[in-house]
């Protein structure tokens, strides 16, 4: 099985910093990103994955978060059997010291 990349919390930081654009998606539940989100990343519980394939694209890359970077892992790894282009955040939310907004 292929390894999973991994991204740490900072450089994802660094580069919304630089103004790259991410497709970051955050798999946790409602209550926990009410709790607050990274910016511009998009809400899609990890239970709701299966059912949204149709919302990403293979030729794009996604970065996936949780709450400490196991539930993103698993995301990840179905999809890349999938043949989707995915990254882990690693350490998730816990790890994450930028800024948070509340779910759009």
């Amino acid at each position: 099985m292929e390894e999973i990349k991994e991204i740490t919390p900072a450089e994802v930081k660094e580069k919304l910093e630089r103004g790259e654009k991410l497709n970051i998606v955050d798999v946790r539940e409602d209550e926990e990103v009410a709790l607050g989100m990274i910016p511009g990343a998009k809400h899609i519980k990890m239970g709701d994955i299966p059912d949204r394939l149709e919302e990403f694209d293979r030729n794009e890359e996604y970065i996936f978060v949780c709450r400490s970077g196991r539930r993103s892992e698993n995301v990840c790894r179905y999809l890349q059997e999938r043949g989707y282009r995915v990254r882990n955040m690693t350490g998730g939310m816990l790890e994450w010291e930028g800024e948070t907004v509340p779910k759009q």
